[in-house]
């Protein structure tokens, strides 16, 4: 049974091409609402919940926080292939830094992972705003997944990095 978003509640949360823009615990700075820091956010629960969820085919939408589950599930594992060869925290942070570098796509875009998921930007107002949440997530993202895919003497864990050949939903980045 797949593991899904525990945000269900809609009210008072923007949206944008369909997704709740959702709180997060974060120092970087963007369009998301500051969470407190003893709270589970949508980060953690990416993290937390990845290595059952990557082993699904399919993934039934309960509530929009899903369709951002899969995104961030898609993200770590491209961010785990990436950190696959590498043999420290040094060379993995800059292999992730070079992730969070590359262009976003946004739905609509060549290059998007799941067209289909997210609704087209009404605007490039909307655009905009997502592609900048789905930037400073990513990068939230991106700094949590180092403290678990490396211990703390910087070798690479690998009950987390085994987890790079898998498929999640059968998409696969080219």
């Amino acid at each position: 049974m797949v593991y899904h978003s525990s945000f269900v509640e809609e009210e008072g949360i923007t949206k944008a091409c369909g997704c709740p823009l959702l709180p997060l615990k974060s120092h970087i700075k963007g369009p998301a609402p500051v969470s407190e820091q003893d709270r589970t956010d949508i980060v953690d629960e990416a993290i937390t919940f990845f290595r059952a969820n990557v082993f699904f085919t399919n993934f039934p939408i309960k509530s929009p926080a899903d369709k951002l589950l899969i995104y961030l599930t898609f993200y770590i594992n491209v961010a785990l292939k990436r950190l696959e060869g590498c043999r420290t925290l040094a060379v993995g942070t800059k292999a992730i830094i070079n992730l969070g570098l590359e262009d976003i796509p946004v739905p609509g875009e060549a290059g998007f992972p799941f067209p289909g998921l997210f609704s087209l930007p009404s605007s490039p107002e909307e655009a905009e705003l997502f592609r900048n949440y789905l930037k400073q997530v990513r990068e939230e993202t991106s700094g949590r997944l180092l403290s678990v895919a490396y211990r703390a003497n910087g070798t690479p864990n690998k009950w987390w990095l085994a987890f790079a050949k898998r498929k999640f939903i059968n998409v696969v980045l080219l």
